[in-house]
Formats: C-alpha cells, structure tokens, sequence
C-alpha cells in the first residue's frame, strides 16, 4: 500500500511541476525567452516517465518489499523534496524542464544556486537512486540513473552553453561546482 501512496504522490507531484513549467514557458516566451535543446527534451521526458513504468513493474511484478532501511531512505526523499521546492522557488518563473533563456537577464544565484549550478540535476540523481532502494528496486535504479547520466552529459553542456550565449552565467558561477560544493 505505502508504494502505491509513493507512487501516487510523485505522479502527482510531477504532474503539478509541468503546469508550473508551462506557466513560466508561456511567461518566458512573452518576455523574449529563447528555447534550446528541443531535439534532446523528448529523450529526458521519455526517461523520466519510463522511470515509473519501470518502477512499478519491478515492485509489482517481482514481488519487491519495503526496505529494511526506509526510514532512513524516506528522511532522505524528503529532503530531496524540500531540495525541489528550494530549487523551484529559489528560480520562480525562470524554473523549467526545457532549457529557457531570457537574453540579457542576470543568472539567479539565490538558494541552492549560491553552491552549485545545477542542484536540480542532483535531486533529480538523489531520487533515481533513494526512490527505487526504497523498494529495493535495484533494476530500476541501476538502469534509470545511468539513463539519466546519458541525458545529462547531452543537457548540462547545452544548458550551460546557452546560459553563456544569452547571460552573465559564466560571470556570476565561474567558480561554483556544478554539482557537489566546494571547500572555500
């Protein structure tokens, strides 16, 4: 029951993150935003929804348990989540799961930006392992967070190009860790 409560809430979760994404598109767009990496975004969509196909299927299918260590594993899905929201209300309308540049703006270096240039990118990597080893499902995990490495190793240097391209980013995150903080 706990995994179909999990699973619900994340779908739900997910789902409420594209209306605000498409809200911030649509205000974007009408700013002047500039949209890059179309061709790669149908992979990483594919990938995520994959994930929960995936996910089900090894639990259900294969009879998977809760781990004897959920505690721990459901501490640290919620602090990914509080991470998510930090991220999310820490970008306010220039969050998105498209890579959105408003040409000229200054690059957001409040919250989680202040330490690394992509904290999203870390939640997302945290919930591709903690999600599955909380079900224990390790065919899930494996398989989704190399995926998630390959799409990555395409949008991060996209993403950054374009930040560079249309902002100051190079100027403001220069030294910043992309994605663990470094000592000062």
């Amino acid at each position: 029951m706990f995994f179909y409560i999990m699973l619900t809430f994340i779908i739900m979760q997910r789902l409420l993150e594209l209306a605000v994404a498409k809200r911030n598109e649509k205000w974007m767009l009408g700013q002047g935003a500039v949209e890059i990496g179309t061709s790669h975004y149908k992979w990483i969509v594919l990938v995520h929804s994959l994930f929960f196909v995936s996910l089900a299927s090894e639990v259900v299918l294969m009879e998977k348990q809760l781990s004897s260590l959920w505690v721990l594993l459901l501490i640290m899905f919620i602090i990914t989540q509080a991470g998510r929201v930090w991220v999310i209300t820490s970008l306010g309308r220039f969050w998105n799961t498209k890579i959105m540049v408003l040409p000229e703006t200054e690059v957001v270096v409040k919250g989680p930006y202040r330490f690394l240039k992509h904290p999203n990118y870390v939640i997302v990597a945290l919930e591709f392992l903690v999600v599955p080893l909380l079900f224990e499902a390790y065919i899930t995990m494996i398989l989704f967070s190399l995926l998630n490495l390959f799409v990555l190793a395409v949008r991060i240097p996209m993403e950054e190009k374009a930040l560079c391209a249309f902002t100051d980013y190079d100027n403001k995150t220069g030294q910043q860790a992309r994605f663990w903080p470094a000592k000062k």
